[in-house]
């Protein structure tokens, strides 16, 4: 992301420590329900809130990057193990 030059448009980067149930990200992640990581929370100024446990959807999305097919599958096969490749 540094690489990139995203890191500019995000506000706040938080750790969820497993060791720390009460680490900033432990709390943001049981507060939204999310049980991967990394994830982010994107909030509007309309107040609404998104979250996003898929890294490339996220860039997609909310950076409006570029992103290759290959870089996601291998992201969601990355998040799957259960996936065999056919």
């Amino acid at each position: 992301m540094q690489q990139a030059g995203q890191l500019e448009r995000i506000d706040q980067i938080v750790i969820a420590d497993e060791a720390d149930p009460a680490s900033a990200g432990m709390l943001l992640a049981a507060q939204h329900n999310v049980d991967r990581a990394p994830f982010f929370i994107v909030e509007q100024d309309s107040g609404a809130v998104e979250i996003y446990t898929v890294y490339f959807k996220f860039v997609k999305e909310v950076l409006n990057a570029e992103t290759s097919e290959d870089e996601e599958l291998q992201e969601i096969i990355n998040d799957n193990p259960d996936l065999d490749f056919i």
